[in-house]
């Protein structure tokens, strides 16, 4: 599949077509449900992010979300156009962010419930490496920003073999592959 780009107000609202288009682009590339569901709330998270990026620095630039699976992975990167790594958390400095427990400064023995809000910034990178297994978040390479990039493992949609004399239909389609087809305008009527 080609690269597929959505670009976004940093309002709110499309924080949920990105995460609709990013579960839609997710089942064509043959992930299972379970990873659907990650897909969604990571995606969501990383939008939500970003949107709040542009919110608080006012950025009148898009925010870019980008889906592609040519590798075997189903990849989604989302980007702002923010000060460089602002609501990045520090890592240890071997390269790792800090976890939602140490970013909130929660002793272990303690409930994160019983934290005062509000919350610190990088808690949605906090729970994105809680659901993603392969995430990366660095600066971006065509301007100021960050850029958030999660992988899945994907499998190909299984072809569906046409039986003899049919024509193959797409996965996602009911119409044949081949076959070029026009809404009707209604009834037609042969002389």
């Amino acid at each position: 599949m080609p690269v597929v780009e959505l670009q976004f107000a940093g309002l709110p609202a499309h924080v949920r077509t990105a995460r609709l288009v990013a579960a839609a682009m997710g089942r064509r590339s043959g992930l299972t449900s379970s990873q659907l569901d990650e897909v969604k709330l990571a995606v969501g998270e990383a939008a939500s992010r970003a949107v709040s990026v542009h919110r608080r620095n006012g950025s009148v630039a898009p925010v870019v979300v980008r889906f592609c699976d040519d590798d075997g992975s189903y990849t989604v990167e989302v980007f702002d156009s923010g000060p460089a790594g602002e609501d990045v958390p520090p890592g240890e400095g071997d390269g790792s962010r800090t976890t939602a427990r140490e970013l909130l400064d929660i002793p272990a023995t303690q409930s994160p419930d019983d934290h005062p809000s509000p919350l610190p910034s990088g808690l949605g990178l906090a729970l994105i490496e809680g659901l993603v297994d392969d995430v990366t978040v660095g600066l971006r390479d065509d301007g100021p920003g960050t850029r958030v990039t999660m992988r899945w493992p994907a499998q190909p949609p299984a072809r569906h073999e046409a039986p003899a004399g049919q024509e193959e239909l797409h996965p996602w389609a009911d119409e044949p592959a081949t076959a070029a087809t026009a809404p009707s305008s209604g009834p037609s009527t042969a002389s």
